[in-house]
């Protein structure tokens, strides 16, 4: 009941901290955690104590966490960068572990060298979540940014590596350099190639349960997420490191052409969430474990009558000085190479500031706390592992200090991205930041294009095309064009007129005619952005259309039963006031007077491909309303791309709340569109 007890504590202080990250935002959500950690110790005066199996530890917290990390990573960045990613998440881990191992142990002889080392190499990782919390306004370079994400990836694996070897050492009490070299040259590529035949034969599979029609989302979220535990169980058997594993499988696992269809759009909509949240939980644990072993770790430590507290303060310090000058020099080192190869002077003070960027942005986190956590209990020989919890405290210190750095020096030194000096630049720079999303769905749908589909996504980035056109020589946005906006709403009132006086003539239910006016009041409410929660909305739309379209395809698959008759009763009220406002558009385009005739235009090619998509089935389905199916396909797949690069662009701050908000009540108005058609 305890251990209960715990893990719910632990997860609603990772709860509480998502809601002060909002509230706080110039300090990291890592500091809030590890205060949420702080605050449970002294609630729980300090009776929590944590031992976990430090083969445990990896497979549960840094397997998964690297996995998505790779999954994630920009793989075109990546290879751009190889050379300075190799070199620090490699050359500048070992490096470090070295000189911190045997400066730490002429600093404090009572911890070996082999342990002291196994700390060195623990201190070598530098934090993913640490990098992506740095607020998305400061003034940091693109290749800076590509280099730290990448580090972060790979250094995982290479510190962890280290760090068991080094341990390997100091259990049994032997150390060959050639053994371990060779040792580590088979655990490395051994994981390489063990992750590169799993991660091919997970897509396989996937692929495979889907061409055999056992489509299930609940199916291969699940698989995605065991994939990391099975990959890591897998590897260490055989010798392979299962870390290196881990991360080569989750970047083979995103490579490659993917399906594009409506069920594959839901299934990466559904488990980038699960995978957020899964990740986000996970980091927030350790971290708040962090918060709550510190009292315990320094308590055993500072109480301690074989080391001065100060001079337990001063080795902290000295370790942290030590870790960010020998990373300092080796960034240096490169950016100077670099500069060299960009036949640039190899030393400047914009030289000099990026490497200083890219040195407090190292910050320790999870993968180094999981790694001090891992320290064995006991040697081989039964005895107690040496200065265990010293070691720890030392690695406390440091993240502290790394972290505190990366949050208040940061700032100070970058500076903050360059704003528009009044409203109308303001309104430039975010109407190109949007025309940047649109660019990057036809980007993705032309990448993901398939002989069956590419009519259909050819005609989708058409029209993504003509927003582009549109928003380039206009002074507003595509759907927040006023023309455009007075037009829908004379459409909108055109189809409330039909449905109320079918009422009056007795042509429709009246519980028909109330459910098709509820769906045009709030097609109205989001094109007038009346105070609706945009990503709200989105959300509501796609669990309602998935929902319509799995009771769907259940009654059809069932005998003698079929969509109930209200439904068809509300899909043939649509069409007919679908018809109704057709003729009316028609009529305007003859007449169009003030109105540009190209937006009657649009509206009327809508509302014919409406039309067609609402007509009931027939037994033998024509080739335009194939046609007209794969493209709503499609337009599904692009609208959820859309959304997702909205919320990025105001994550990185290139748009505004108020501006995102309304580019979210857009979407969420062609997504409530798309789902009429259901």
């Amino acid at each position: 009941m305890a251990t209960l007890e715990l893990i719910l504590l632990l997860l609603a202080a990772v709860l509480v901290s998502a809601v002060l990250d909002q509230f706080i935002p110039k300090v990291t959500s890592p500091l809030i955690q590890i205060a949420m950690g702080l605050a449970i110790a002294l609630y729980a005066e300090g009776q929590i104590d944590v031992e976990l199996d430090p083969e445990l530890f990896l497979v549960l917290f840094v397997a998964p966490l690297l996995y998505n990390d790779a999954r994630e990573a920009d793989k075109g960045a990546l290879w751009k960068t190889k050379r300075p990613v190799l070199s620090l998440a490699i050359g500048l881990v070992i490096v470090t572990a070295l000189i911190v191992g045997f400066a730490v142990h002429a600093l404090i002889p009572a911890i070996p060298l082999t342990a002291a080392i196994a700390l060195g190499a623990a201190l070598g990782p530098t934090d993913a979540v640490a990098v992506a919390s740095l607020p998305k306004t400061l003034n940091i370079g693109e290749r800076e940014q590509s280099i730290l994400k990448g580090e972060c990836l790979i250094n995982d694996a290479s510190g962890i590596v280290s760090f068991q070897f080094a341990v390997a050492a100091c259990i049994y009490g032997a150390f060959s350099l050639v053994d371990a070299g060779i040792a580590f040259l088979v655990s490395f590529f051994g994981g390489i190639l063990v992750g590169f035949v799993l991660g091919a034969l997970t897509n396989i599979i996937s692929n495979g349960v889907r061409q055999i029609g056992l489509d299930s989302t609940t199916f291969h979220v699940l698989f995605d997420v065991f994939t990391p535990f099975i990959v890591f169980l897998a590897a260490e058997p055989l010798g392979a490191s299962g870390v290196i594993a881990v991360v080569t499988a989750g970047l083979v696992s995103t490579m490659g052409k993917r399906q594009l269809a409506p069920s594959v759009s839901k299934l990466n909509i559904v488990s980038n969430c699960v995978w957020h949240v899964f990740s986000f939980g996970l980091n927030g644990i350790v971290f708040v474990l962090l918060g709550t072993q510190l009292p315990k770790a320094m308590e055993s430590t500072w109480e301690s009558l074989t080391f001065d507290n100060g001079f337990l303060i001063t080795m902290v310090l000295l370790i942290a000085l030590l870790v960010e000058l020998v990373r300092f020099l080796w960034l240096l080192g490169c950016e100077a190479v670099h500069a060299r190869h960009q036949q640039k002077p190899p030393l400047t003070k914009g030289i000099v500031k990026s490497a200083a960027l890219m040195t407090l942005a190292g910050a320790k986190g999870t993968v180094t706390l999981s790694i001090a956590f891992s320290l064995p209990l006991f040697n081989a020989f039964g005895g107690p592992f040496p200065q265990r919890q010293l070691i720890i405290f030392l690695a406390s210190g440091v993240i502290l200090i790394t972290l505190l750095l990366a949050n208040f020096c940061i700032p100070m030194l970058a500076g903050t991205k360059k704003t528009p000096a009044n409203d109308a630049q303001r309104r430039a720079a975010e109407r190109e930041a949007f025309i940047d999303v649109l660019r990057d769905v036809i980007e993705q749908l032309a990448h993901r294009v398939e002989p069956r589909t590419r009519r259909a996504t050819q005609a989708v980035i058409k029209t993504y095309n003509d927003r582009i056109d549109r928003l380039k020589t206009s002074d507003t946005d595509d759907e927040d064009d006023p023309v455009m906006v007075k037009l829908r709403l004379k459409v909108l009132q055109w189809e409330r007129e039909y449905a109320q006086n079918a009422l009056t003539l007795g042509h429709a239910k009246e519980e028909t005619v109330d459910r098709v006016l509820l769906t045009l009041d709030r097609r109205e409410r989001l094109l007038l952005h009346d105070k609706v929660s945009a990503t709200a909305a989105a959300r509501l739309n796609r669990w309602s259309s998935f929902l319509k379209a799995s009771r769907n395809d259940l009654m059809d698959s069932l005998p003698l039963v079929s969509v109930s008759e209200e439904a068809a009763d509300r899909q043939q009220l649509h069409l007919q006031c679908a018809h109704y406002a057709n003729h009316q558009l028609r009529d305007l385009l003859k007449n169009s007077g003030d109105i540009p005739t190209e937006y009657v235009s649009a509206l009327l090619m809508e509302s014919n491909r409406a039309i067609r998509s609402l007509q009931p089935r027939m037994p033998s389905i024509t080739r335009i309303t194939a046609n007209d199916e794969a493209v709503d396909n499609v337009l599904r797949h692009a609208l959820a791309l859309e959304m997702e690069g909205i919320n990025a662009m105001q994550e990185e701050g290139r748009i505004s709340h108020a501006y995102a908000k309304r580019l979210l009540e857009n979407v969420a108005l062609m997504q409530l569109d798309l789902e009429e058609k259901i």
